[in-house]
């Protein structure tokens, strides 16, 4: 089937190199039986590809579901998934069908994959190595035939090496990759999908769409769209809705766009958030960046140190120290850094020996110092310490019990 038959069945627009590159891999995979796992950040429409691959499969009279992992509550996901038995924990009061078995012969699109519990990660490797499942409160193990697509906007690698996903998983679940490209990675569809769009919503509210002027267009094109395409679908809305004036040139365009920063560099939450776009992925590369930054800091200042005491023609020059302006220094980094205090003799005699000591970086070790704090400052309650800290409540509670930390 061609590409452009393929773009006009699913609403599909653009031609970058990046975009066709995506949709031939999931033509020639979707004839296959195995796995997919689709990567893209948020907004770039990694669902459309699955819809694709089974709708072009041997499958595609046979059932197709979407699952996103990061919207199911920790504690019931597994029996969404496989099934439960009546009693098997409180409130099953009848014994259910999980997607597994009611999408037997079917695909199955896990979308975040990347949220999935451990426990649950184990489960779904059976299913994907043996086609067995079991139901919660079971023994019985039970048959499946089912295709999984998986899709996440997360490094799924990067979470294997701090054991947030199963590496064995992973490297099952990516059998074939498929990379949906970035928006501002296919600048030359850009101005295509907003024509689209507005003409769309000049058809929806009966008015007359706008058009962009070569100013206007260039602010479109070199905007970094964090949000991607459903950040461009918002943008035109607004603009068709909301612009008096239906030229629109690049002064009025700037005002419709957010006014943030466009780095790409990550940010704190500030909501709690029910996707893993909130939870702690983003504090971790933060606090990456943070504690190298002071080990560096901190290594540098121990430097200057032995380099004035091995040379005292560097003192003459320098600023000078004594133990109680060193000790405000490290009392100022001490929160930062365990790193020992080192000071100068009052008597200037040179010291023979020195001890490098490395800080701790263990990431693992902050978090659940953070979290303590929080619980700490509002009182337990789980709730206020969530939101202080950026992530959603179901996370902090599967934190706590990951870290064994007593409430």
């Amino acid at each position: 089937m061609e590409l452009q038959s393929i773009k006009n069945r699913f609403g599909i627009i653009g031609n970058s190199p990046g975009l066709n590159h995506a949709l031939n891999i999931a033509v020639q995979v979707a004839a296959t039986d195995l796995s997919v796992l689709i990567t893209g950040e948020s907004g770039v429409g990694k669902e459309v590809f699955s819809q694709i691959i089974h709708s072009l499969s041997a499958r595609k009279h046979n059932p197709f579901i979407a699952v996103n992992c990061g919207a199911i509550p920790e504690g019931t996901i597994d029996s969404e998934l496989f099934g439960h038995e009546k009693g098997s924990f409180t409130g099953a009061v009848d014994s259910r069908k999980g997607y597994f078995e009611t999408v037997n012969g079917g695909t199955i699109f896990l979308d975040e994959i990347g949220e999935l519990p451990m426990g649950t990660q184990a489960r779904l490797l059976r299913v994907l190595e043996a086609g067995e499942y079991i139901r919660v409160g079971s023994s019985k193990v039970q048959k499946t035939d089912v295709r999984v697509i998986a899709a996440t906007n997360k490094e799924l690698i990067e979470s294997t090496q701090i054991h947030k996903f199963r590496e064995d998983l992973y490297y099952r679940l990516n059998t074939v990759p498929i990379k949906v490209p970035a928006l501002r990675e296919r600048k030359e569809d850009i101005i295509l999908l907003f024509r689209k769009f507005v003409n769309d919503f000049s058809d929806k509210y009966k008015a007359i769409p706008v058009q962009l002027d070569e100013g206007a267009k260039d602010v479109l094109i070199n905007y970094t769209w964090p949000g991607n395409i459903r950040e461009l679908k918002n943008i035109a809305e607004q603009i068709s809705v909301l612009s008096r004036d239906k030229s629109i040139d690049a002064i009025t365009m700037k005002g419709f766009l957010p006014e943030h920063n466009y780095s790409r560099l990550p940010v704190l939450a500030s909501g709690s958030g029910s996707t893993g776009q909130n939870e702690f992925a983003n504090e971790r590369e933060i606090l990456y960046k943070l504690f190298f930054d002071m080990k560096k800091d901190v290594n540098e200042l121990k430097k200057m140190f032995f380099d004035l005491l091995q040379n005292p023609n560097i003192a003459q020059h320098a600023p000078v120290f004594n133990d109680q302006s060193f000790a405000e220094v490290h009392n100022n980094t001490a929160n930062l850094s365990p790193a020992k205090p080192v000071f100068l003799p009052h008597n200037g005699e040179a010291i023979d020996h020195h001890e490098d000591v490395e800080e701790s970086l263990s990431i693992m070790d902050k978090e659940k110092e953070l979290i303590i704090k929080a619980l700490k400052k509002h009182k337990g309650k789980r709730k206020d310490a969530s939101l202080d800290l950026g992530i959603s409540e179901r996370t902090l509670y599967r934190k706590l019990k990951e870290y064994d930390i007593e409430e």
